[in-house]
């Protein structure tokens, strides 16, 4: 009998190669042309702003001197030179999204700004025109800040309705220019910081509340993804969540069940959204953690008749657990995400550690999970950048892409169906967690330090031509 010979999948001919941005850290402008305050408009820079992510109260009470996200990198003025840059790095798509405020300026009015709906018409053309697919994310961290104000965020189901009137705006106003569209961006990132994520102003909210809003962001999502299918059925809608294995520190039985747990948790809200239904060990959590939540029957059937289309996720490091009260003392903390320190892997600097193989193993364990296309959507790394003469010689930035993309090629031929893969920051912006320029990640760096003062002036790093032959190849030159 003749053997069967396995033919090893290679990325695709539609590969979408690409690079991410967000709204509230690349537009700036932040009230122009009707625009509303956005729960990130009121974080400042540096420490304060990691106390103010921690304690909102201490950023609502204050007056800073710097708001980083009030001019970003202006890329809302600028955004045809710089898609004229990322057309000639060769993206084939740009992750990027919308701004809530810019279209709802208080997120509960019944009628849409149209100012902001235009903007978006003209950056959604600009990049057509250059043959650039928009993937939009919907809401990435940037819930109005009268929706905070007035009623305490997503624990409030106002909220639903609120988001809901908004989608089938952008749904209606974008769908013959959107294919794929992500409903919120990191999902579970409501579990670490509550207020970026779910808008909940106040210090040290109970675990009730906080899982109560991501189940009205859950019905929320399950809402547009109906929405979306009655509007126009070959726009796609996927779910995302910051991914990261998370591996046993030893062998002890222990360690392997507390890595478990983790895992589980951070699986959580995209089992729903895939599946339909909270998870299977939901019960025994919800009793073990003392979380009540209300749950209707409808909520019940919508979500259950609303999965999603695809996974995206972001990759960063991965991460260790253990039992072990010592171990546990030195900790690593990168994305919000805190770990063990894995002492196999490199530092790569503000508290993350390099760890390629596990970029493979965690797109093999979600794929593994879920049989969906999966859309790689955040991948990079943040790092100092010396600026000498217009030149930016990044070999450590190409280093970690190669080795990155490397492992998603293996994970490709292990099987897994993989839609895209976009760079985070291709273009230098403002730091999410912290606020700094001094954090960059593109392959084009932008004149701007972490007052905000700089000629914003935009130059290609060498990372630039790298990734561009990589695109130019589908990957074959790495």
């Amino acid at each position: 009998m003749k053997k069967r010979r396995i033919q090893l999948q290679k990325f695709k001919a539609d590969f979408l190669w690409g690079g991410a941005l967000a709204a509230n850290q690349a537009e700036g402008a932040y009230l122009a042309d009707g625009k509303g305050q956005s729960i990130i408009d009121i974080l400042p820079v540096g420490q304060k702003r990691k106390r103010s992510l921690k304690d909102p109260q201490y950023a609502f009470e204050q007056t800073f001197d710097y708001y980083p996200s009030h001019q970003a990198i202006d890329f809302y003025h600028r955004y045809k030179e710089d898609i004229q840059l990322l057309a000639e790095l060769g993206l084939k798509c740009l992750r990027l999204s919308i701004s809530w405020a810019r279209i709802f300026p208080k997120g509960d009015e019944q009628e849409p700004n149209e100012a902001g709906l235009k903007f978006y018409d003209a950056l959604f053309d600009e990049l057509l025109l250059y043959d650039i697919e928009p993937i939009v994310t919907i809401n990435h961290f940037d819930t109005p800040l009268h929706l905070a104000e007035a009623y305490g965020g997503w624990q409030d189901k106002k909220l639903i309705e609120c988001y809901q009137r908004y989608c089938e705006v952008i749904f209606l106003r974008y769908h013959t220019k959107v294919t794929h569209w992500i409903t919120f961006n990191e999902i579970n990132m409501i579990l670490r910081n509550p207020f970026l994520a779910g808008g909940l102003p106040k210090t040290d909210t109970d675990r009730s509340t906080i899982f109560q809003a991501a189940h009205h962001q859950l019905v929320a999502s399950a809402l547009a993804t109906k929405a979306a299918r009655k509007i126009d059925p070959t726009m796609k809608i996927g779910c995302m969540l910051a991914a990261g294995s998370v591996y046993p520190y030893t062998c002890n039985p222990k360690d392997i069940q507390a890595a478990l747990e983790k895992s589980r948790e951070q699986y959580f809200f995209i089992d729903v959204q895939v599946k339909g239904t909270y998870p299977y060990f939901a019960e025994r959590y919800f009793e073990e953690q003392d979380i009540h939540l209300t749950i209707t029957d409808e909520e019940a059937a919508i979500l259950a008749e609303n999965t999603v289309d695809f996974v995206a996720f972001s990759y960063y490091t991965s991460r260790l657990e253990t039992v072990d009260h010592e171990l546990k003392k030195n900790l690593i903390e990168g994305n919000a995400m805190a770990s063990v320190r894995n002492p196999y892997l490199k530092d790569a600097g503000w508290g993350r550690q390099i760890d390629p193989l596990g970029f493979r193993i965690t797109i093999n364990e979600i794929y593994q999970r879920y049989q969906l296309p999966l859309f790689i959507v955040e991948n990079g790394l943040g790092a100092e950048d010396e600026f000498t003469a217009g030149q930016i010689h990044d070999e450590y930035r190409i280093a970690y892409f190669r080795q990155h993309i490397e492992q998603m090629a293996e994970a490709v031929k292990d099987g897994v169906d993989l839609i895209g893969y976009t760079t985070w920051g291709c273009i230098d912006l403002i730091s999410a967690g912290t606020g700094e320029m001094a954090k960059r990640y593109g392959f084009v760096y932008v004149d701007l330090d972490n007052d905000g003062r700089g000629s914003m002036e935009r130059y290609k790093k060498d990372s630039f031509a790298w990734y561009q032959k990589v695109i130019e190849t589908n990957g074959k030159e790495i």
